[in-house]
C-alpha cells in the first residue's frame, strides 16, 4: 500500500494535488525533513542539514514558478543538541532562505529524540506552473542529470564517504531555468520521490499514460530527492525549450510523449517500510 496516497486520498481538499496550494496570488507549501527517514546527523553537519531542509521546501516553490516569501519553522530539538550546533543549524536556514529572498518569520520548537524539521512556505507567483494540464502528445522531459543522489545515498548507508559537493547535501535548484521556460511549458513539477513515482503521479492527475521514448534504467529513475525538474510541453515548443537549457547550461532529457494509455512505472515509496 502507498500510506501517503491512501492517507491524501483521505482528506476533502479541492487544493491538494501541486507542490502547494494556490490560493489567489499565493502559495502554501510545507515538507519535513526528518532524521532516520530523510537524513542521519553524522552524515551531515548542522549547517548543512540546516541548508537541505530549506531548500527541499524551497524546491516546491520553484517548481510552481513562484517566489517565495515567508517561512515557519517546526523543530524538534534533541535534548543532547549543544549550542554551537543548534547556532550552526540555525544559521543554514537563515542563510539559505535569505539568497531566496525569504524570511522566517515564526514557528515552534520542542525537545524530542531525534532532530526533525517542518518548514511551511508562503510563495506568490502571477503564473504558477501546475500539474494539470497535459494533452496527448506533450513531450516529457526533465533537467540536470539524474541518479547520483540514489548512489551517494546507497554509500551512506553502507557507511561509505562521499564527495562533499554531493547533491545530496546541497540539491541544486532550477529557478532560473523555470522562470524563463515557464510561458512555453504545459506543467512541471519537482522530482523528490524518484522520476518513476513522480511521472506515475503527473498522470494519474491527468488521467493519461505515455510512451517512453528511451529506457530509464532503475539507477536514475529511482533516484529520490533529486529536485530536478519534471517538465511538459507541446512538441512544437522542444527546439525552443532545448535552446533554452542549452543557453542555460541546463541538462535537458526527453524521455516520454503522453498517451491515452495506462502506462505507469513499477514505484515504491522512499519513506514507508
Amino acid at each position: 500500500m502507498d500510506k501517503e496516497a491512501f492517507f491524501i486520498s483521505r482528506l476533502d481538499s479541492r487544493f491538494i494535488g501541486d507542490d502547494g496550494a494556490v490560493i489567489g496570488e499565493w502559495i502554501y507549501s510545507a515538507d519535513a525533513f526528518c532524521e532516520g527517514a530523510h537524513f542521519l546527523r553524522e552524515w551531515m553537519t548542522p549547517r548543512q542539514i540546516g541548508r537541505k531542509a530549506m531548500l527541499v521546501n524551497l524546491s516546491d516553490a520553484v517548481a510552481m514558478n513562484a517566489d517565495p516569501v515567508y517561512a515557519l519553522l517546526t523543530l524538534s530539538i534533541p535534548r543532547q543538541m549543544e549550542e554551537a550546533a543548534i547556532a550552526e543549524l540555525a544559521n543554514g536556514l537563515q542563510e539559505c532562505a535569505a539568497e531566496y529572498g525569504c524570511a522566517i518569520v515564526g514557528g515552534d520548537t520542542v525537545g524530542g529524540e531525534k532532530l526533525h524539521l517542518s518548514i511551511t512556505l508562503v510563495s506568490r507567483s502571477q503564473a504558477p506552473l501546475l500539474r494539470r494540464g497535459i494533452r496527448p502528445g506533450d513531450l516529457l522531459a526533465y533537467t540536470g542529470e539524474l541518479g547520483g543522489v540514489k548512489r551517494d545515498l546507497d554509500a551512506l548507508f553502507a557507511g561509505e564517504n562521499v564527495s562533499r559537493d554531493s547533491r545530496f547535501f546541497e540539491p541544486k535548484l532550477r529557478r532560473d531555468f523555470v522562470r524563463r521556460a515557464r510561458p512555453r511549458l504545459r506543467a512541471g513539477m519537482d522530482i523528490s520521490d524518484g522520476l518513476y513515482c513522480d511521472v506515475n503521479k503527473l498522470l494519474d492527475l491527468n488521467d493519461l499514460g505515455m510512451e517512453a521514448l528511451i529506457e530509464i534504467p532503475a539507477s536514475v529513475g529511482e533516484s529520490g530527492e533529486e529536485y530536478e525538474m519534471l517538465i511538459a510541453f507541446a512538441p512544437d515548443e522542444r527546439e525552443k525549450i532545448e535552446t533554452l537549457a542549452k543557453e542555460m547550461g541546463v541538462p535537458l532529457t526527453v524521455f516520454g510523449r503522453v498517451e491515452k494509455n495506462d502506462f505507469r512505472y513499477s514505484c515504491r515509496s522512499h519513506h514507508f517500510y
